[in-house]
């Protein structure tokens, strides 16, 4: 691979970013941060020990009573300027994602910084819309209005997949709400989380407002979400670990927000523009290599489109460009490591045996067999209880299968225990307008698949979790509703002091 980018010097200083300064870790062990195209270290750091989340906890507490009393104006103004901030250090947080991650750098610029600049622009402004219901009088004898608080110290948990969005959703709304924020990324991919703290000390948000903790889940990331001094836990990873997490969080009643997997159907109806749709999967399902809890991996085409639909995916497909992450030229990247491209070449290898790989289904050789490489791959023949169409294979595999009826098309894209995204492909307006309405997710698309936009939410249904990222809605996630009434009589012996004691 021909380029020459390294981790920024002053990361040496440590993965822990606590009351505004870089420290090393803890926990005396080491961590790589390996550049997936080579299989190369990039950077070693020693993660972080309970020590470590205790300190960012207490750095947390520590400057939560100033951020909450700061007005929403104040806050406003320092997340405008921190949005500032990010957009003067794009080229950088685009190299260093590309990096740790391996994503293609036109993906990295034209859409994980851009995006995450314009989350903190939309935050900024939204940091002054924390309303409560207006005041009134229920009862006649009094005057109750609602307030909208910062809960306190919110603890996150954000994935490898898009490190520098992913912290972006996870801080952003909770710090803009009066929040103050102790996030662990994940430990293969902690770069960009820092780079993103460093830039808010930057633009002047408080010492302690935002801290990182980079290490393992089993040691940091339980640490964090068991500790007594957070009040909330904000996760995005495996139904499996939300399990995990959802029973530590409650171990301490904490408020929890969950944002986990996802196995989004693509349907599409027998009157719907097959170019579009051809063109739509195939981005849909390849979009960040296929790792995207969103990403397109179930299409369920009617029947009279069904052999077109296959064919002109196939041949889409083939002629995406695999290579290194800061060519240009490059349409998709490897996978985020061995370990996850091993686990899609087993879930494709399994299904040899009841389906068929139309195309894919293999690492690539040559310059890109040093690298977590697999081809994009698609698969016909799976029936709708099988692995490939029931688990989350987070990788470049889309599975297609016919249907007949819209009932039928409905019905099956309903059928796995996820719920977070889905789009329905008809130019027949009543028939998206059902799809809407029955397809059981948290997003749903017409006649397109993955954009995403600041200012609508982000969660799903069943298994794909609770609650919602971006928007105004994500507010609700990170404040507490409090009532307040006044009493307007000046009457001392009140009427319903009799139900308690004396007569009438």
């Amino acid at each position: 691979m021909g380029h020459s980018f390294q981790v920024p010097e002053r990361l040496t200083a440590g993965a822990q970013y606590i009351g505004g300064r870089l420290r090393p870790g803890t926990s005396g062990r080491h961590q790589d941060v390996v550049n997936p195209a080579t299989g190369e270290s990039v950077y070693r750091y020693e993660p972080a020990g309970t020590a470590d989340v205790d300190a960012a906890v207490a750095a947390a507490a520590g400057a939560f009573p100033g951020w909450s009393g700061a007005t929403p104006g104040e806050r406003s103004a320092l997340l405008h300027r921190f949005a500032a901030v990010l957009g003067e250090q794009a080229d950088g947080l685009a190299y260093t994602e590309s990096l740790q991650c391996g994503k293609p750098l036109k993906l990295t610029t034209g859409f994980d910084v851009p995006g995450t600049v314009d989350n903190t622009s939309f935050f900024a402004g939204a940091a002054r819309q924390l309303e409560g219901k207006a005041a009134a009088e229920y009862s006649g004898d009094h005057t109750s209005c609602v307030r909208r608080e910062a809960i306190g110290v919110v603890g996150s948990i954000a994935p490898w997949n898009y490190p520098l969005q992913m912290a972006a959703w996870k801080v952003l709304p909770a710090v803009a709400a009066g929040n103050t924020v102790v996030l662990k990324p994940a430990e293969t991919t902690p770069l960009t989380s820092l780079m993103f703290a460093e830039a808010a000390t930057a633009a002047g948000i408080p010492d302690g407002v935002i801290n990182i903790v980079s290490g393992a889940g089993a040691d940091a990331g339980e640490h964090l979400v068991a500790h007594p001094g957070v009040v909330m836990t904000s996760f995005t990873g495996s139904t499996a670990v939300g399990r995990r997490v959802a029973e530590l969080a409650a171990s301490t009643v904490k408020r929890l927000h969950l944002e986990l997997g996802g196995k989004a159907p693509f349907l599409v109806f027998d009157d719907a523009d097959l170019d579009a749709a051809v063109h739509g999967a195939v981005a849909a399902a390849l979009i960040n290599t296929g790792q995207d809890c969103t990403a397109a991996t179930r299409a369920y085409v009617q029947r009279p489109l069904y052999d077109a639909f296959v064919g002109g995916v196939a041949e889409l497909m083939e002629s995406v460009r695999l290579g290194d992450p800061f060519d240009p030229a490059t349409d998709i990247g490897p996978l985020t490591g061995f370990a996850q491209r091993d686990r899609v070449a087993g879930f494709v290898e399994r299904a040899r045996a009841y389906a068929t790989v139309v195309t894919g289904g293999e690492a690539p050789g040559g310059p890109l067999a040093s690298g977590a490489y697999y081809r994009p791959t698609l698969i016909t023949g799976a029936a709708q209880d099988s692995e490939v169409v029931t688990s989350e294979i987070f990788g470049p595999v889309l599975a297609v299968l016919p249907f007949d009826s819209d009932d039928e098309g409905i019905r099956l894209a309903n059928g796995t225990p996820y719920g977070l995204a889905a789009s329905a492909w008809s130019r027949d307006v009543y028939r998206t307008g059902r799809a809407t309405r029955e397809l059981r997710a948290g997003c749903v698309w017409v006649n397109d698949h993955i954009p995403i936009v600041s200012e609508m939410p982000h969660g799903g249904y069943r298994a794909s979790g609770f609650g919602k990222d971006m928007s105004a809605y994500s507010f609700e996630e990170y404040t507490q509703v409090k009532h307040v009434m006044y009493d307007n009589t000046a009457v001392a012996r009140k009427d319903w002091h009799r139900t308690v004691f004396g007569d009438r």
